[in-house]
């Protein structure tokens, strides 16, 4: 992620220096191989440039650092709906539906919602740096954790 990343329009905000636009997007597929029919499902992790926004003379590399990490907490979210996903759809296999409900109400699920939204919390009260120090730990071990799903593409 670099600041030329950032090409949406600045929002005024009384303590937001920057936004990190993202999301959690889904993809099904289906594919024929060898007379057997398959469903793929792609769990990504979107970035929107055109929706995400800094105020040059007020950022620094910290502030990219810092927005880097709202960008991560979306990539645990994804990885997470992969694991859910491969787990539900094991048990589930008559509708996407019920496993993307499943995967949101999971505890693990719930948990990073909870700490998001902690973080947003955070932000608005300490500096860039104090969120990032404070964040940034968890949020690698969240990851390294769940390196097992790091490919968007989940193949049944």
């Amino acid at each position: 992620m670099k600041w030329s990343d950032f090409r949406g329009t600045y929002l005024k905000t009384e303590w937001a220096v920057a936004t990190t636009a993202s999301s959690i997007s889904y993809r099904f597929s289906t594919q024929e191989k060898e007379g057997q029919w398959y469903v793929n499902f792609e769990v990504g992790c979107e970035f929107y440039p055109d929706k995400s926004w800094y105020k040059p003379d007020q950022v620094d590399s910290v502030v990219l650092s810092h927005e880097q990490l709202h960008f991560d907490i979306q990539e645990i979210l994804a990885r997470y709906e992969r694991k859910n996903f491969i787990k539900y759809l094991n048990v589930i296999t008559d509708s996407v539906d019920a496993c993307i409900v499943l995967s949101r109400n999971s505890p693990e699920m719930r948990e990073i919602y909870q700490k998001n939204n902690e973080m947003d919390e955070y932000d608005k009260r300490h500096t860039i740096l104090e969120t990032y120090s404070k964040y940034k730990p968890w949020i690698n071990q969240k990851l390294k954790e769940l390196e097992d799903y790091a490919n968007p593409v989940i193949y049944f």
